[in-house]
């Protein structure tokens, strides 16, 4: 079969032999995902039609206004990896605290756990832009048998074993790695499959688009204003192309595609950074690096920083490799 006419499916039991210590529950964890992902792909193309955009009038743990969609999303993702048993605890950004998940005799025998967001870029729902979902899989620490604790959900990010995000746009898409490169399936929503579109996906070296929202400019510390004027110059291969969508997911999509780099830095407003390492950088570091990329938070790998809370927030410079350098070169300073 020609590689580009691959399914999900099919990919999926042909790379089975990459999952090391698992029986099957990997696989069946991505095939949970895929199913969730078309459930919510179906809601995310009618927001308009029916009453699930705008918020929903409670706010989650980060104190953000919650949006109808993302409550929804967080529901599917949640109950399709619990129906199914194969995961012993699941943490998302919309949750306060991780949720511990037993099997129907009440065992705790399952050796993984998924962290998510569940609708990244939510804000936009109503504007029609792209959205996403981002997920992370981590085998449990804690013995098999025994209800899953925060040290299970607390790990760094080189202990993935899974990651990817799936893009809710013109068409949706699921881009995923085990640590074997980085793979994009593109849904085919007349029979609802998901076929490989975008095998072994790289980031160029160097790039020269720059995601930032530069309307935050004043608060930002010097090295990054100093990059964006780097960016701005003729220094390099500038003048770069600036382009920020506001959405993790859309803009780190387009950047593998394209080449660029994408920076949520720490600001006045937001010290510590935006984005969550657990649920957003870590996992879309795990796929930038597969794909050729640098994920750092100024000066460190973001994949070996050592979390300490679920939900925990981080500053965060990803995309093509020499790109990403030169922005750590000018922290430095």
């Amino acid at each position: 079969m020609e590689e580009r006419h691959k399914t999900l499916g099919e990919f999926i039991i042909e790379k089975q032999e990459e999952f090391k210590f698992s029986s099957g529950e990997l696989s069946r964890i991505i095939n949970s995902i895929r199913l969730a992902a078309k459930v919510v792909n179906y809601k995310v193309n009618k927001a308009g039609l029916v009453d699930i955009v705008g918020a929903a009038g409670e706010q989650n743990v980060q104190g953000e206004d919650q949006q109808k969609l993302d409550v929804y999303a967080n529901e599917v993702f949640i109950q399709t990896l619990t129906n199914r048993e194969i995961v012993c605890g699941i943490a998302s950004e919309e949750n306060d605290d991780f949720i511990t998940v037993a099997g129907t005799d009440n065992c705790h025998n399952n050796k993984y756990v998924v962290l998510m967001d569940p609708l990244d870029g939510s804000s936009n729902i109503d504007v029609n832009v792209s959205v996403g979902t981002i997920f992370s899989v981590y085998r449990r620490i804690t013995p098999v048998g025994t209800p899953v604790k925060l040290e299970d959900f607390l790990q760094p990010g080189i202990n993935q074993v899974a990651a990817g995000y799936v893009i809710y746009g013109t068409s949706t898409m699921l881009v995923y790695t085990t640590g074997h490169g980085v793979n994009g399936f593109t849904l085919n929503p007349a029979i609802g499959t998901f076929y490989l579109s975008h095998p072994n996906m790289k980031f160029t070296e160097d790039g020269n688009i720059y995601s930032i929202n530069e309307g935050n400019y004043v608060q930002f510390p010097q090295g990054v204003k100093k990059y964006i004027k780097y960016c701005q110059s003729d220094e390099g291969n500038g003048p770069y192309t600036s382009r920020y969508i506001g959405s993790l997911v859309s803009d780190i999509h387009r950047n593998m595609i394209k080449g660029g780099i994408y920076i949520y830095p720490q600001s006045a407003k937001a010290p510590n950074g935006k984005l969550r390492l657990l649920y957003e950088c870590n996992p879309m570091a795990f796929i930038v690096e597969q794909a050729g990329g640098k994920a750092s938070d100024g000066f460190n790998r973001i994949m070996e920083l050592q979390p300490t809370e679920l939900h925990q927030r981080v500053p965060f410079f990803c995309g093509c490799r020499k790109m990403v350098e030169k922005a750590e070169q000018f922290m430095a300073e």
